[in-house]
């Protein structure tokens, strides 16, 4: 405890803000790559802390200098008048590198456990705020942390890129798949045409899953949300990418009320045949995530079975659909 408490001492004075101010300190659960702390104040004042581990520590190729992405993500949620955290401080190079962010009322969305109407019209506000989120763009596709290279002028180009990544990630770590590594890229290859669709790089959050979706009841107004937070697997690309951690290893278009607030928010709502296959694309590539890195986090047998089992199916039955829908594209 004494070490964080330094730390948030030292980071607090280099955001500018009174390190005797400091009034508490407490780790946050659900990361699972950076160390995130909460930072109270003695006014009350609430932060989050984001440190990265050590160079030395096993990781994914893309998850290089991943304040950075996150930074970038805060400051495009607030060009689009989205709620979610900003960026107080960053040092991604510093020797103690970290991320000082404000803090979102409310708590993940899973706990808040909205159902009913409650959940329908909170599922018509994240629609809408998706598409708010959408409309901010940049100006070349990728990762911005530069952590797979400079951004690419094309999107075939980027995302092959970081499929190519995991795909490499997966040959050093060799975690179970449903195929070998040299079929799953050969798919890819074979539907890498359809991406062509995409010209305009408009910012993509890529880990909406719920745990990231903050509810907030405030006691004067109904449920609304707090925030989307955990930007930092962040990228310039397709925007129906986003619908893939939205709908985790489930279809989007079921969820009627978030494809309604999308619309409203001005979102492209038309599912085409092209479209399906790029959205199977990334679900494919979020997948090869969730198996690969399994490994270098050294999450242990049981929680890896249950990754396996519950990943594998949906990997092998997306793999199957993009090697069918390629055959139509080409």
């Amino acid at each position: 405890m004494g070490d964080s408490w330094e730390r948030a001492r030292r980071v607090l004075a280099d955001a500018g803000l009174p390190p005797g101010a400091l009034a508490g300190v407490r780790p946050l659960a659900g990361g699972t790559y950076n160390t995130v702390e909460e930072i109270l104040l003695s006014d009350g004042t609430r932060y989050v802390l984001k440190v990265p581990p050590p160079p030395t520590v096993p990781g994914l190729r893309h998850e290089r200098r991943l304040l950075v992405a996150e930074a970038g993500f805060c400051a495009g949620a607030e060009q689009a008048g989205v709620p979610a955290p900003r960026a107080v401080s960053l040092a991604p190079d510093d020797t103690e590198p970290h991320l000082l962010l404000t803090a979102c009322p409310g708590v993940p969305w899973p706990e808040a456990a909205p159902a009913g109407e409650e959940r329908e019209a909170l599922r018509t506000e994240l629609g809408r705020q998706v598409a708010r989120l959408h409309q901010v763009t940049g100006t070349a596709f990728g990762y911005p942390s530069g952590a797979l290279g400079p951004l690419a002028p094309d999107w075939r180009t980027a995302f092959t890129a970081m499929a190519d990544a995991v795909l490499a990630d997966a040959r050093d770590h060799r975690p179970w798949l449903p195929l070998p590594v040299d079929e799953v890229a050969a798919v890819f290859r074979a539907a890498a045409p359809a991406l062509d669709a995409v010209t305009v790089p408009v910012l993509v959050h890529f880990d909406l899953w719920p745990g990231n979706i903050l509810v907030d009841r405030p006691a004067d107004g109904r449920a609304r949300i707090g925030g989307l937070i955990d930007g930092e697997r962040m990228f310039w690309g397709d925007p129906l990418a986003d619908f893939v951690s939205l709908a985790l290893l489930d279809d989007i278009r079921r969820d009627d009320a978030f494809l309604a607030g999308y619309a409203e928010g001005g979102g492209p709502v038309v599912l085409d045949e092209g479209a399906r296959l790029r959205l199977a694309l990334y679900s494919a590539y979020l997948d090869l995530i969730m198996l690969t890195e399994t490994v270098p986090r050294a999450v242990g047998a049981e929680d890896a079975r249950r990754v396996r089992e519950r990943v594998g199916p949906h990997l092998a039955a997306t793999l199957e659909d993009i090697g069918e829908a390629s055959k139509f594209t080409s």
